[in-house]
Order: structure tokens, then C-alpha cells, then sequence
């Protein structure tokens, strides 16, 4: 992953993006999440399909970092 993601405070305002590129993580996520294909990605962002796994993981790493609380029951 470390090879895909780059976080640069010069670039994107320190956001994650894909190494060598201005495409950040987020924007895949929400491509993925809006329906699009990984080859729609890979074309719309000249990106790889290595990226959008790195992205992927990047996210899954996230999630399992956090802490859940249940939300309270009315």
C-alpha cells in the first residue's frame, strides 16, 4: 500500500492521494461507492488497478484503527 498512497502537505492540502498523481484516495472511495467500475476508475483517473486496491486498503486499514461506540437508543 505504502507504494500507492503518498501523504504530502504540499499535495491536495495533505490529504492521501495516489503516488505520482493528484487523484486523492477519497475520490476513489466515492467513485466505487457511486457505482463506478474499477476500470471506469482506472481510465477516468489513469490510475491502476493496483492503485484502487491500494486505495481500498488504505480505507479498510482505517476502519479497523477506530474505535466503535454504539449509538444511544431512545
Amino acid at each position: 500500500m505504502s507504494n500507492h498512497i503518498v501523504i504530502d502537505p504540499e499535495i491536495q492540502h495533505g490529504k492521501p492521494v495516489i503516488r505520482g498523481t493528484r487523484v486523492p484516495v477519497v475520490r476513489i472511495l466515492g467513485g466505487l461507492a457511486g457505482g463506478m467500475t474499477v476500470e471506469e476508475i482506472t481510465k477516468e483517473y489513469d490510475i491502476t488497478e493496483a492503485d484502487v486496491r491500494a486505495a481500498l486498503e488504505y480505507a479498510n486499514q482505517l476502519i479497523e484503527q477506530e474505535e466503535h461506540h454504539p449509538l444511544p437508543t431512545s
